[in-house]
């Protein structure tokens, strides 16, 4: 028989297993019930799914242009961009570079959108007018994080490990090795490159302040960055020796085209003078006699004059000079001050304190720059149609115990009337000129610049040149300089104070800003002056210099002379290495010589010109840009 308390024992036992089972089923770490759990599990993830399609809705372009005031703004400007459409199909859409990748950063540029819609509602930018209004400030809202953060949102697709020099231009080569040295980051440099530009409205000291670089942010160079600047060197290396195969085999054969036309001129000439004399001669023998006589010597004085039109008048072999090509291009109004002002040149930290030389960044892409300024794209506000952004000049230097010697050619290009000059000619009586400058000491960015410290944003023809009232009211100045003719070339060594940014609308340069006569006496007197030669086509070869202004002193020390034979001009020019003249420099053994070439061709003058940049040059020094050989 059962005892009822056996029973209710059992009993116990099945309520007891079966209560424990259900406290199993409804209890969690920390007393959270699991189906509960389970329940807010499933929630969280449906939730935070919801959450993210959410967010990388308002992530989207579609997104983004949904409102006006983007779509007729922004994005239209966006479109014609790389970022938009590139040869690689990879677009960066709004949020690549706006929005932060990782999740924290994300959730706080999200809170800040609210400020954007606040906007949106009181139409603050509803119109392009009041967009463009506040253009500026919420380009600088932006640049002012992007610096703070190392540029974090130029990073989601952009890593300077991971870059490769030699898929890269030269310029940008120098300023990314710049940048990991230095601490700079991507905004320093890349600002405007998907929206219109406004880094121009900027002053130098907001510029200054933006783009200083950040220690924090220096970098230590990739193993994998040396190793692809290493190889593109080499290949580029490589690539000049070839090139400069190539041009030697065309400057012998322009000289073969040279020397036919030469020779043929000289054959119809000597034919012409036989014909006269055969025509005028009488029917005496001894008459006869004489003629042929007078031929013989015409002809060999011709032929004289034939030999000396391929080579100096010192009788040099040129074929003993390696010839090699300076490229000269066109410079449009990029004046000294600009290539010192951030707003206009964005290369102008590295020169101005990086002490960068100008063909550091720009040597492999100057044609590049020639067809942009001749075009009047940039810095040209009055372009010659038709003319050409750049002239390759074939150039042979050598030299004896006294004279420096040398050689340029470079290929006619026919004429292109300037619209702005009468018969479309400024300097009708010269069809070429073709200038030389040496630079003396001590003189300021020289050895960075060339020849562009003498070229300044109030000369002639450039934005800031004085008019003849200005240069009336400036009283005494007309007896320090000549002013006849506009302001020339000058140096800045020579003026107490050169405007250089144009801050708070102050014309740049410093044409009115003269030093006293003595202490420009002295300048001139230590070598501190631009030496200058120039052949001209239409008159005698000028020797000069520039200092206060450019003078032109003359032809005596100097020799120039050139021809127009077979669609190509062959100058030669000679001076003295040692010259005691005041503004002359003397080119010296073991001495390294900054140097810069003009060209003025088709009738040119002033700043219509053709301008290398700086380079240097040695007495039989291979490691000069131009090694002067001796003969």
């Amino acid at each position: 028989m059962v005892q009822p308390n056996q029973t209710a024992g059992t009993g116990n036992s099945d309520d007891n297993a079966v209560a424990a089972k259900s406290k199993w089923w409804r209890i969690l770490t920390f007393g959270v019930p699991i189906t509960s759990a389970f329940a807010l599990f499933v929630a969280g993830i449906i939730f935070w799914g919801g959450f993210n399609t959410a967010m990388e809705a308002t992530n989207t372009m579609t997104f983004c242009i949904s409102c006006h005031e983007m779509k007729d703004n922004v994005y239209n400007e966006y479109k014609h961009t790389v970022h938009y459409q590139n040869r690689t199909g990879v677009r960066a859409t709004c949020s690549d570079c706006h929005v932060p990748d990782p999740w924290v950063h994300k959730m706080v540029r999200k809170v800040q959108a609210s400020n954007e819609l606040l906007h949106k509602v009181l139409g603050s930018i509803d119109t392009p007018e009041k967009f463009d209004a506040k253009r500026l400030k919420l380009a600088r809202s932006v640049w002012k994080s992007m610096k703070a953060t190392d540029s974090r949102e130029c990073r989601n697709c952009h890593n300077f490990q991971s870059m490769a020099p030699e898929f890269q231009r030269p310029r940008a080569r120098t300023q990314h090795l710049n940048a990991f040295k230095t601490g700079q980051t991507c905004i320093d440099c890349h600002k405007g490159i998907a929206h219109k530009g406004v880094r121009d409205q900027l002053t130098e000291e907001d510029l200054e302040t933006l783009e200083k670089p950040n220690p924090a942010f220096v970098r230590t160079v990739p193993e994998s960055y040396l190793a692809s600047l290493k190889r593109v060197e080499e290949a580029e290396a490589k690539q000049a020796a070839e090139q400069q195969a190539r041009e030697a085999a065309t400057a012998e054969a322009v000289q073969q085209r040279i020397d036919l036309a030469v020779k043929t001129a000289l054959a119809d000439k000597i034919a012409e003078i036989a014909a006269q004399a055969a025509q005028s001669a009488s029917d005496t023998s001894t008459a006869t006699g004489n003629a042929t006589s007078g031929n013989t010597a015409t002809g060999n004085a011709t032929s004289g004059n034939s030999d000396a039109s391929v080579s100096s008048g010192g009788g040099l072999d040129w074929s003993a000079a390696k010839a090699q090509t300076v490229t000269l291009f066109y410079p449009g109004q990029a004046s000294f001050e600009w290539v010192q002002t951030g707003k206009d040149h964005g290369g102008a930290r590295a020169f101005t304190k990086l002490g960068d030389r100008c063909s550091s960044c720009h040597a492999k892409e100057v044609r590049d720059m020639g067809a942009k300024l001749v075009s009047g794209e940039k810095a040209e506000p009055t372009p010659i149609p038709g003319k050409r952004g750049h002239v390759d000049v074939n150039l042979q230097a050598m030299h004896d115990d006294k004279m420096l010697y040398l050689r340029f050619q470079w290929p006619d290009a026919g004429h292109n009337p300037a619209p702005f000059a009468d018969g479309g000619k400024m300097d009708p009586e010269n069809q070429a000129k073709f200038a030389m400058m040496i630079a003396g000491q001590g003189i300021d960015k020289v050895d960075q610049a060339g020849c562009w410290v003498t070229c300044h944003h109030d000369s002639r023809y450039m934005p800031d040149q004085p008019d003849a009232d200005m240069i009336s009211a400036a009283g005494d100045l007309g007896k320090q300089i000549d002013v006849s003719d506009g302001i020339t070339k000058y140096l800045a060594d020579t003026r107490t104070d050169v405007e250089i940014n144009g801050r708070r609308g102050k014309k740049r340069g410093g044409w009115d800003k003269l030093k006293p006569d003595a202490e420009i006496a002295e300048l001139n007197k230590s070598g501190t002056v631009m030496d200058l030669l120039r052949f001209r086509s239409g008159g005698a070869a000028e020797n000069g210099h520039v200092l206060a202004e450019r003078k032109m002193d003359g032809g005596s020390e100097i020799s120039a002379r050139g021809s127009l034979e077979g669609g190509v001009w062959t100058v030669e020019m000679s001076r003295p290495l040692e010259s005691t003249m005041p503004g002359d420099v003397s080119i010296k053994p073991g001495e390294l010589y900054t140097v810069g070439f003009a060209l003025h061709d088709d009738y040119t003058n002033a700043r219509f010109h053709h301008v290398s940049l700086e380079l240097k040059l040695g007495l039989d020094n291979p490691d000069a840009e131009i090694n002067v050989v001796a003969k």
